[in-house]
């Protein structure tokens, strides 16, 4: 169990620094779109329990939230 947790871990810190690095192109909206989006995923998730429901429904929540902020 202890090796499995360990894997994910790693796997997780391997797609935020691969994803960090996707962003060097965006646009400041983009990017706060993009961080919404993620923010809002892990929060559904959370409040959800892991539920996918509440996973997308707090992505797109959280992504309509960031790209609203973006705004001049």
């Amino acid at each position: 169990m202890k090796m499995t947790k360990r894997f994910s871990l790693g796997i997780m810190a391997a797609a935020m620094v691969l994803g960090l690095a996707a962003c060097s192109g965006m646009s400041s909206r983009d990017k706060n779109t993009a961080i919404g989006a993620g923010a809002g995923a892990l929060g559904g998730a959370i409040l959800t329990g892991g539920g996918t429901a509440g996973t997308i429904g707090g992505a797109v929540v959280g992504g309509v939230i960031g790209h609203e902020v973006g705004k001049k």
